[in-house]
């Protein structure tokens, strides 16, 4: 089978296809993208064919939904997503499978026998199961500062942030610390319901809020508490999602 993956994180597009390649010989990787624009201009490539698309659902420039009123996609979809919110929208696209993220070896295998299935269509039950299963997340990380090693709570995080090729921990007592992860792997570990990725550059906490403000382009800047060294705003494309996150209703 011909698989396309649609994920913008090169770190999550890296580990599913290196998932892929070595517990499915039968999988064969035709095409990456990392956008609704690329993915809708790859399927509309003569010669790009695609059995499968794994397909993330928050993408650079929007959300996977705005690529089926694009283009007619005859590929079966499997969604993968860090937020349990979409699964009835990927009903109604008629995706044949849910995975949450971080993806469960054994769901990415159940995922791949439904593709494999020629008569295999969306389960309700499944989509059930998705939402309510029970996900484990990330309770603490090990960080070092100078000759000391500091186990850090993730109740205690108020935010992450990417500069210079860096990552770095900022506790709400203020304290920073320089981080081996990306933020790719760190939004694959963190629960969602107190954690956001609100650009490419920042995931923060709820707590760490302490209020938003309208932000030129219809984006959000955040008043983020300990005050942060540079300006967490809201990507044009996770406002909306953000506005339900902070609601709750994500």
């Amino acid at each position: 089978m011909r698989v396309l993956i649609v994920e913008d994180e090169p770190m999550a597009q890296q580990n599913l296809a290196r998932a892929l390649t070595q517990h499915y010989p039968d999988l064969q990787i035709v095409g990456a993208t990392g956008s609704v624009r690329e993915t809708v201009e790859w399927l509309r490539t003569p010669g790009n064919i695609a059995d499968v698309i794994f397909m993330d659902v928050e993408l650079s420039d929007g959300d996977c939904f705005e690529i089926f009123r694009q283009v007619d996609v005859s590929a079966r979809v499997v969604m993968t997503t860090a937020y349990d919110s979409y699964a009835v929208r990927a009903f109604e696209v008629n995706s044949i499978d849910y995975l949450l993220k971080p993806i469960d070896p054994a769901a990415l295998k159940r995922a791949v026998e439904r593709c494999r299935q020629r008569d295999a269509g969306f389960d309700a039950e499944r989509l059930l199961a998705a939402i309510r299963a029970p996900r484990a997340y990330k309770q603490r990380y090990i960080v070092r500062f100078n000759d000391r090693i500091v186990p850090v709570k993730s109740e205690e995080i108020a935010y992450f942030y990417s500069e210079e090729k860096n990552t770095y921990l900022v506790t709400e007592d203020g304290s920073r610390y320089v981080m081996d992860l990306s933020l790719d792997i760190l939004s694959e570990e963190l629960d969602a319901k107190r954690f956001f990725r609100i650009s490419r550059n920042c995931i923060i906490s709820m707590p760490a809020i302490a209020s938003v403000v309208k932000y030129q382009g219809n984006r959000l800047k955040i008043v983020a508490r300990p005050r942060p060294a540079f300006e967490p705003v809201v990507s044009r494309s996770r406002v909306d999602d953000f506005l339900r996150w902070l609601e709750g209703e994500a």
